[in-house]
């Protein structure tokens, strides 16, 4: 079936990374089309590296573009309920995002990961270990490169982290694989309330051949509305089923179906939200039909993606733990769970709170050998939480103040459950600064 045979017109709304990308992929695959690029924003990122033959329009809508369009290819930062975007769905013209333009030209098999928390990860060590497995294999989506870039690559396997923001503009991407890690409250300022943000990451199941979905979380389970017959579920979760953790030799290790795979401990990566991570990688490479086994030393030595939960410094038997991307309270609960310090942990929060409400985390705090040591904007809503609290104005003088009391077995963890934007450019920019301090008194 030949998608583009009524389309002459396309509008791409949205520059940046991903609108570049869905240009030059038209340009490459469709040269026939009039491929046209509206950015409500005066200087939109990227607008340098635009062919300088392609239509642009900056600042505002273009209403008479969008009537003249036969396609509508929109950016996921743009919801689908803006008047302008649903004008164009009322006059029969299909609205798509650069995932679906992917569906359609890709040709090899898709694994795609979707979650509240853990997704990046999950992404990037499904296609370390399948690469280590001799599968080649290519990893973007919304971490690292575009989707659409990805169709360069001469590869046999695609693996795909996928927003909710993504999956509400794609309805035929077909999977090998797909998981839903889990659920918890975010971007409600987008969705109407939970269970609108919850049937966006849903759309994933859609034409998947396994879901592999988490037995502590039945939010990611699809609802038996759907017409689901066709999809082979797949479980993981914190017991002894299917993939999942099991006692063996008097210490937990990975299992599935109470087979033992690997113990926890000779995992690199911290918190036992990675090991839930890990058994939804090995429950994904089963359902593509990859032998884990075969990837199992490349996962004994992964240390995680940058900023998430990652060991930047480990050091007379005290460990710096950088998880600057905890920018919600969810993300530094999952951190927390299950954390194994065998000393006192100096947990460093704060930051630009986005008015979310802190308390859930007092009693994980409660049970934890802990100094509390909160600063930035928003530091003084951590200060209730727990009696060793602390207020410091920025990073560097928490990490000043503390570093005389470190011993071995203490561990450093910057898990701040806040945006960064007070004090920083990004969260990146935060890990950064972290790793650098941690370098510096380790």
């Amino acid at each position: 079936m030949d998608r583009w045979q009524d389309i002459k017109q396309v509008v791409v709304v949205g520059l940046g990374i991903t609108g570049l990308s869905v240009v030059r992929h038209l340009r490459k695959t469709q040269p026939q089309l009039q491929v046209k690029v509206i950015d409500t924003r005066p200087t939109p990122p990227g607008v340098e590296q635009l062919p300088p033959d392609i239509a642009l329009h900056v600042g505002s809508w273009n209403d008479a573009w969008l009537a003249e369009a036969d396609l509508v290819v929109t950016n996921p930062g743009i919801a689908l309920a803006t008047p302008q975007i649903q004008t164009v769905l009322a006059r029969g013209v299909a609205v798509v995002g650069d995932i679906e333009l992917f569906a359609w030209a890709a040709d090899k098999p898709v694994i795609a990961i979707t979650g509240s928390n853990g997704k990046s990860t999950v992404t990037d060590l499904t296609g370390v270990m399948a690469n280590a497995c001799g599968v080649k294999c290519a990893i973007g989506g919304n971490i690292g490169v575009p989707a659409l870039d990805l169709l360069e690559q001469e590869v046999e396997l695609y693996v795909l982290e996928l927003s909710s923001f993504q999956l509400e503009t794609t309805s035929s991407l077909h999977l090998v694989a797909a998981a839903f890690l889990n659920l918890s409250e975010d971007h409600m300022d987008r969705y109407q309330g939970m269970d609108d943000y919850r049937q966006a990451k849903l759309r994933i199941f859609q034409h998947a051949k396994h879901g592999v979905v988490n037995r502590d979380d039945r939010q990611t389970y699809p609802d038996t509305s759907h017409d689901q017959q066709s999809l082979a579920l797949v479980t993981f979760g914190s017991d002894d089923s299917e993939f999942g953790v099991m006692s063996h030799l008097g210490e937990s290790w990975l299992s599935h179906n109470q087979q033992p795979i690997l113990a926890s401990r000779e995992l690199k990566l911290v918190g036992q939200h990675n090991v839930a991570n890990v058994l939804v990688v090995l429950a994904l490479l089963t359902c593509a039909g990859i032998d884990y086994h075969k990837g199992l030393s490349a996962l004994k030595s992964y240390t995680g993606l940058t900023h998430r939960c990652q060991v930047v410094a480990d050091n007379r038997g005290i460990k710096w733990v950088n998880d600057s991307k905890a920018t919600n309270l969810a993300s530094t609960q999952a951190a927390l769970s299950g954390l194994n310090c065998a000393g006192k942990l100096y947990l460093l929060v704060g930051g630009d709170g986005k008015g979310a409400d802190f308390s859930p985390l007092k009693p994980i705090l409660a049970q934890l050998n802990l100094q509390l040591c909160c600063f930035g904007a928003d530091g003084d809503q951590f200060m209730p939480l727990h009696a060793s609290a602390t207020r410091f104005e920025r990073m560097e003088d928490v990490i000043e103040h503390i570093s005389p009391q470190l011993q071995s077995g203490d561990m450093v963890m910057l898990s701040p459950a806040c945006a960064s934007f007070d004090q920083f450019s990004n969260f990146m920019a935060r890990g950064d600064r972290f790793a650098e301090l941690a370098r510096q008194y380790a």
